[in-house]
């Protein structure tokens, strides 16, 4: 039975409530993304600490874009690899999806990038001699990296139910696209560079190492999907800092 809360002239759905339940580190991830970009369209990926979502880091993902549409896991959490039974550190997103969703997918991780946008997607596991009924939700989010490009991915991917038999592959059945608050494509520059390097891009301290977290690596306003953004840079040689 399908039940709505009525709050004034307004119909407030209690689905999103039902589905935070369902899948608590979805909605984790989906938080600490939404306060690190505060506001803005998106945040660095050199923003991401992990001690932000210690409790379920073995749900969540950094992906890096390869392609158009394609994606690659650059570090991913334990839950990852039980599903697939096997490291996934390295493969393609597409590797988590059946065959006849991962078009679906291509499309929906380059409306991310390029929108930019938040992706939520309510997946299917696929069934079969012991591989029970699975549920699962999935979070796509866009990062920036050192020069200011939509290039990076924070990520989640929770399911319910028994895992069975590995591997676990999904199909799509829900998806929900949110274009992000700000002008489209209008990214700030790159933040200054740490003066010690990193050995690489990925290696925040904690994320790449964390004891309990990521394996073996290191407001919603409309849903119109916008064509792909142009950033323009211009500095002055007044300009302090540059």
């Amino acid at each position: 039975m399908k039940i709505e809360y009525l709050k004034g002239s307004n119909i407030i759905s209690l689905k999103p409530a039902r589905l935070q339940a369902k899948f608590p580190a979805i909605a984790q991830v989906e938080a600490y993304w939404e306060g690190l970009r505060n506001g803005r369209p998106m945040p660095a990926r050199a923003e991401v600490d992990p001690r932000g979502i210690s409790e379920v880091l073995e749900y969540a993902f950094v992906l890096e874009k390869v392609a158009p549409g394609m994606a690659r896991l650059r570090v991913a959490g334990r839950h990852l690899a039980d599903l697939l039974g096997m490291e996934v550190r390295g493969m393609p997103l597409s590797a988590m999806f059946l065959p006849e969703a991962r078009k679906q997918l291509a499309r929906a991780m380059e409306t991310a990038f390029t929108s930019p946008a938040s992706i939520r997607m309510t997946l299917k596991g696929d069934t079969g001699f012991t591989r029970p009924a699975l549920e699962a939700q999935m979070f796509l989010a866009p990062l920036r990296d050192e020069e200011g490009r939509p290039t990076r991915m924070l990520g989640a991917l929770q399911s319910t139910g028994k895992i069975g038999r590995a591997p676990r592959r999904f199909a799509i059945r829900e998806m929900d696209v949110n274009t992000l608050l700000g002008e489209a494509g209008a990214m700030p520059p790159p933040a200054a560079k740490p003066r010690a390097a990193r050995t690489s891009r990925d290696a925040i301290p904690g994320l790449a190492e964390y004891a309990t977290g990521l394996a073996a690596a290191p407001r919603r306003p409309g849903r119109t999907r916008l064509g792909a953004p142009h950033l323009e840079l211009v500095y002055s040689a007044d300009d302090k800092g540059v």
